[in-house]
Formats: C-alpha cells, structure tokens, sequence
C-alpha cells in the first residue's frame, strides 16, 4: 500500500490560548494530515488495510461546550481518494445499544457517529450523515442553519454511500460489559456535485468538516436498553462529544447563525471552526 504525497488537510479545535483582549480566549484549530491512499479500503468495519494502520487517530473528542471531558474516549482517522472520503470512527461504549432500523429516522434517539460536511465554506447548504450501532443511516441537506428559515431535505440520500459497524462485543445484550463499536464509512465525492461536470473534489479548496458523537445514559427495561429518564418520566439530556467543540450544546448554532465560521465570537471566546485542504 503506498499512501500518496497529495493529502487533505484538516483542521479542528482544540487548543485554546490567551487573545489580545484580556477576557477573550482563542481556539486554534489542531491539523490533521488525511493522506491519499492508492489501496481499496474495504468497508467492513475491521480496518485491516495497511492504510489504516499508517494514519493517526485524531486526538480525543471533547464534550460540545469544549469545557468538560467525555464520559467515553471517541477517535477518528480520515483518508481519501478519487471516489470517496473515508471515515474511521471508533468509540469505546461499555453497553452498545440500538433500536432505529429504519433510514432516514431520528437516529440520534440512538447513540450515533455524525457527519457535517459544507463544501462551499460559506455556512448554507451543508450536509448531514448520521448512523447508529446498527448501521442504520440518516441523511440530510440543509439549506441553512436551523435558526435563518432553513429548509432541510429529508429524503436527500447519499447516492453510493458504504458504511460498515463492527461491535467489540455483543449488541442489545445487557448481561455483558462491551469494548465499544467501529465505524468505517466511504463517502462518495460525487454526492456533494452540484452538477454533471463539477469537478467537486476539493483539490486547493476548503471544505469545512466536523464530526459528532450522541450518546445517551440508559436504563434497562423489561431486558431491552432505553434512554434513561428522570423520576417523573422524562428523558434525561443526551451527551454531545464533538471533534471541534461549537461553544454552545447545539451544531446547528453557531454565533450570528453562521456554522463552520472560521471565525466567531460566543461567550467572549473566538473559536476558529474545522475545515479541510486537499494538496497537491
């Protein structure tokens, strides 16, 4: 397997300094080299590709606030090529758990792995991928973020779209203590085209990009995993754990309404937002 010069890369947020202003804090976006790779990747969940086994995982998701630490560690690896932009994802889970069968759901009532890709950088048709333990799939365009009079495509799908999950361990079974579960996705670049002939992978251009991970406190009922609930039956919060943290407990908003800003100012912090390069 050779892994090519030309590379993306991608940047994240996670170290914090001092800015000029006194009480202000600036967010630098930490770099992630994904290479190109001239070996097929299998999609079967194993990563058992030479590739693989030659990139870094990224460093540990952080909770969405970017103040607190995860309950549990969660890790991603990227690589491409001229078809697809691979996704490893891998998240250490005691109870793997899930019960949404059915495309283009709400998955995150599940625990899920979730995708947020703008290719234009410009914070208004962006692209949503979320999937659960079960490899059950939620897909979805939107317009704009959620709070300018968005509209958000349900059924758009992901034309060509591979996705595998391999659990270390035994799903929906309570009676036992799991590692956690793999997720190993290949997006086809061809579902981002806005035409016939663009030629959309982004060589020498931006595309904004970051990673999310749902999970839920659980409570066993009559042998099967549910979310947990309070003592008047509603559901407890669920934990958002992010590649780059987003300052507030929401992805779809961002200070000014702007997601995937490079630049934005919430709580006195400025926070420079992921994005990715492909190099030649």
């Amino acid at each position: 397997m050779k892994l090519k010069v030309t590379f993306l890369w991608l940047l994240s947020c996670s170290i914090s300094a001092l800015s000029c202003a006194q009480e202000e804090t600036t967010t630098i976006p930490e770099t992630y080299t994904a290479y190109k790779t001239s070996e097929a990747i299998i999609i079967d969940g194993q990563f058992n590709e030479d590739a693989w086994t030659k990139v870094a995982w990224t460093n540990p998701f952080i909770d969405i606030e970017g103040k607190k630490q995860p309950k549990y560690k969660t890790e991603v690896k990227m690589l491409w090529d001229d078809t697809y932009f691979y996704v490893l994802a891998k998240m250490d889970e005691p109870h793997v758990w899930g019960d949404i069968t059915k495309r283009d759901a709400i998955i995150f009532h599940n625990n899920d792995f979730e995708i947020f890709i703008d290719p234009t950088g410009d914070t208004h048709n962006y692209y949503e991928l979320e999937i659960n333990a079960l490899n059950t799939a939620w897909d979805l365009f939107v317009s704009k973020p959620y709070r300018n009079n968005n509209v958000v495509l349900n059924d758009w799908n992901i034309t060509g779209l591979k996705s595998a999950v391999k659990v270390n361990g035994t799903i929906n079974n309570p009676n036992d203590i799991d590692k956690g579960w793999v997720l190993e996705i290949a997006i086809p670049w061809a579902a981002y085209k806005t035409g016939y002939f663009h030629k959309n992978v982004p060589t020498d251009q931006f595309w904004r990009v970051n990673f999310s991970r749902v999970n839920w406190d659980h409570q066993i009922t009559n042998g099967k995993y549910e979310r947990k609930k309070d003592a008047n039956g509603k559901l407890l919060h669920e934990y958002n754990w992010v590649w780059s943290p987003m300052g507030v407990i929401n992805m779809h908003e961002p200070k000014n309404g702007l997601m995937f800003y490079f630049l934005r100012k919430h709580q006195k912090q400025k926070i420079l937002l992921p994005f990715l390069k492909m190099i030649n």
